[in-house]
């Protein structure tokens, strides 16, 4: 059994729930013996049954009907891919709740008994791609949670970006036809650089602060661990009392919310298009298990219009000033999928599902939302999808609902209908636990019009912008010049600078200026001032310093010192980190003294030079070792690696003779090293850490304090990881002095 699986099979010892157990019905391991779909045992797989003299092959047999089964059920395996959100990930976990604060909001179960832990299952995805396109991409993500609770189903289907692109459902088919592949040639996949798109969203200035999300560094996670989750939509909340509430959902990631830089994105969606799938599985199979808290933001039904916009347009948040931010639980993902099609592909999530003391508000894209969700998944799946493995409750499912292709329940009795003589499947009164469909007042005048406050689309756009820091901003403003510079319509790109203009004055001359848009002489509207802490990605740092499933490379060549590598390790591992040596091959690397290839020895390389590149890993140390170093000095693709993370922003370590490997051979600009061999004194200068000597005192213990300390390596080396990036490289121009 391999490392992996031996973790994989221990997480899953710890990781029952009442929802797995139901889907171990259906989980069935290898057998010794292959059979056809009806259990008969198959003589052979390998050769169509054909007549022949035994020297000469003569025609296949139409007869063979394992032959024929076999290639007919692989002709009908693929079934249509969702429209949007194609290409995704999932995992298997639970929610808690802290206590029974939110009970004077909503009567719901899963929200208020703190004794309850609810299985959930969890699928983030891209949303413009297909389901072949790469993880990273720039876009939103998708983050669905689908709740096995006690009273059914709840699905919370959301993105990590909590506005959208169009206040009224009527218009999603425009911004997904616009956004996808242009029809004439089906191009570009997977990106939203392209005519189409910005035509639409030019002409649709309620998108324009969701422009400013998506384009900020929200639209190239990290990791689907490092990621917010919204809701999105405005959804109500009914209480004991009867009383109704206007509620948003929040997902807050314990590691803080991280993003890539743009040109690495972009490398990795060729490197490794898979990085996005993998990192969720790895995190899982190593224990360092996906954790998120959950929020919720309140408003009393009375307060509903006590505010400058519409709480209902999903173009808009709550500011948390406004709206405060409640933490009421809890979900930790803890185990992988066992196999994706039955689990991540026909996981099915619909807004419309929902359990009692959870229900819908007037909010329009909402309203279209529970119609469209309910209404694709029938045409995806069939009209019983929801008896699926995946998507089927924990709780008893009793109606009358009959028949359709793939049914798969057995009902007994005789009555299929209601009211009946025998009484079976009662109506519940609320009381009871019945569904509480809130007794709301309507009145108006039938009519194809928004309310005045779904007006106004530029305050809010400007209010993100305002809030974000320096780096945040010029990411923002390459990003969207990066976009138009792919549409070759100057209609397109002239138009949005103007749009842009409405948002920011710098903002729009700067993209202007890149694109050759029209660049403005003044602005159109002037700039309110106004910013918030919550919506830079800075606001949701971890209070303590973390390391957790960051993933560290070790970069070495025979003759590195064995001391320090061993100690490097045990160091990253007790900050439940991962290390990942990188050598001159893939196998074992040998320290000073010892005889290069001489068997067993040294640390065996994970990877080879040529094998990886360092835009998959969070950070990197060179340890000390003359000979090490020296070899690392003369392969251009070790410095590559090193020049590639230093423009990536990354923590770069360097000990002893590794210190002389950076100044001499990678020569980075504007860094201070210390290069004194016998010098413990630690230098820390732009997310570069250097030091002559290293010691291990401590480390074997399993001790790991973070926080920078000049008399400590390893505790100044992790605490620029802990930071994810040192964007103050790019502030100083740093990063524009190296070619990678």
């Amino acid at each position: 059994m391999s490392l992996t699986e031996a973790l994989k099979e221990k997480v899953t010892a710890v990781t029952q729930t009442a929802k797995i157990a139901d889907l171990q019905r259906e989980t069935h391991k290898p057998d010794t013996y292959y059979t056809n779909d009806l259990g008969v045992k198959v003589p052979d797989t390998d050769n169509w049954l054909k007549a022949t003299d035994g020297q000469h092959t003569g025609p296949s047999l139409l007869e063979d009907q394992f032959a024929r089964e076999k290639i007919s059920r692989f002709d009908h395996e693929r079934i249509p891919e969702r429209v949007v959100h194609a290409r995704g990930a999932g995992a298997h976990g639970y929610f808690k709740v802290f206590d029974d604060r939110a009970k004077k909001y909503t009567s719901a179960a899963v929200l208020t008994n703190a004794s309850r832990t609810t299985p959930t299952f969890v699928r983030f995805s891209t949303v413009q791609g297909s389901r072949g396109s790469a993880d990273t991409v720039r876009d939103v993500r998708g983050f669905a949670v689908k709740f096995y609770t006690d009273e059914g189903n709840w699905d919370i289907v959301g993105n990590d970006i909590p506005v959208f692109f169009i206040q009224d459902a009527i218009k999603f088919p425009d911004i997904v036809h616009a956004v996808k592949p242009e029809p004439h040639n089906e191009v570009p996949q997977g990106q939203s650089a392209h005519n189409n798109f910005w035509d639409f969203v030019g002409l649709q200035p309620e998108s324009a602060h969701m422009i400013m999300w998506v384009m900020s560094d929200r639209g190239i996670p990290r990791s689907f661990r490092m990621m917010q989750g919204f809701g999105v939509n405005t959804y109500t909340l009914v209480n004991d009392a009867g009383e109704r509430f206007f509620v948003k959902f929040h997902w807050i990631p314990e590691l803080g919310v991280h993003s890539f830089v743009w040109d690495e994105a972009l490398k990795i969606c060729g490197q490794d298009p898979d990085f996005h799938r993998k990192d969720l599985e790895e995190a899982i199979t190593t224990g360092a298990y996906p954790t998120w808290k959950f929020g919720i933001q309140v408003i009393p039904e009375a307060d509903e219009h006590k505010f400058e916009f519409d709480i209902l347009d999903a173009t808009k948040v709550w500011p948390e000033e406004l709206v405060p931010l409640e933490i009421i639980g809890e979900m930790v993902l803890n185990r992988t999928v066992d196999e994706y099609f039955p689990e991540v592909e026909q996981v099915a999530f619909c807004t419309s599902h929902v359990v009692p003391g959870i229900g819908f508000s007037d909010d329009p894209l909402l309203q279209g939302r529970n119609f469209s969700y309910f209404d694709t998944q029938i045409s995806r799946l069939g009209i019983n999808w929801q008896e699926l493995p995946i998507n089927r409750p924990v709780c008893p499912v009793m109606n009358y609902q009959r028949d359709g292709q793939m049914r798969h329940k057995i009902c007994q009795g005789t009555v299929n209908y209601w009211p009946n003589r025998k009484e079976h499947f009662k109506p519940v009164h609320p009381d009871n636990g019945g569904y509480i469909e809130y007794r709301q007042s309507v009145e108006g005048m039938k009519a194809r019009i928004r309310g005045t406050k779904f007006q106004e689309h530029f305050n809010q756009a400007q209010l993100f912008y305002n809030s974000l820091t320096e780096y945040e901003k010029q990411h923002l403003i390459n990003a969207i010049s990066f976009e138009l510079s792919h549409c070759d319509d100057p209609v397109v790109y002239e138009s949005y600078t103007k749009v842009l203009n409405n948002i920011d004055f710098e903002l729009a001359r700067q993209v202007a200026i890149n694109v050759g848009g029209v660049v403005p002489e003044q602005p159109t509207r002037k700039n309110h001032g106004q910013s918030t802490r919550t919506l830079s990605q800075l606001y949701y740092a971890p209070k303590e310093p973390t390391i957790k499933s960051r993933r560290i490379a070790i970069l070495v060549a025979d003759g590195f010192d064995m001391a320090q590598v061993e100690g490097l390790r045990a160091a990253i591992k007790a900050g439940s980190a991962t290390s990942w040596v990188i050598g001159p091959r893939r196998g074992w690397v040998y320290p000073e003294g010892a005889v290069v290839g001489s068997g067993k020895g040294g640390v065996w390389a994970d990877h080879h030079y040529e094998g990886q590149r360092s835009t998959l890993y969070d950070a990197f140390i060179v340890p000390g070792g003359a000979k090490s170093a020296q070899a690392l000095a003369e392969n251009g693709r070790t410095i590559h690696w090193i020049r590639e993370a230093f423009g990536h922003c990354k923590a770069i370590g360097a000990i002893g003779e590794g210190v002389h490997f950076l100044r001499e051979a990678v020569m980075l600009p504007g860094i201070e090293y210390n290069t004194n061999p016998n010098s413990a004194t630690v230098t820390s200068s732009f997310g570069v850490v250097t030091v002559g000597k290293f010691s291990t005192t401590g480390i074997a213990a399993g001790i790991l304090m973070i926080a920078a300390n000049d008399k400590d390596f390893i505790s100044s080396f992790t605490h620029e990881v802990s930071k994810h990036r040192c964007y103050e490289r790019e502030l100083k121009g740093l990063t524009k002095k190296v070619a990678y």
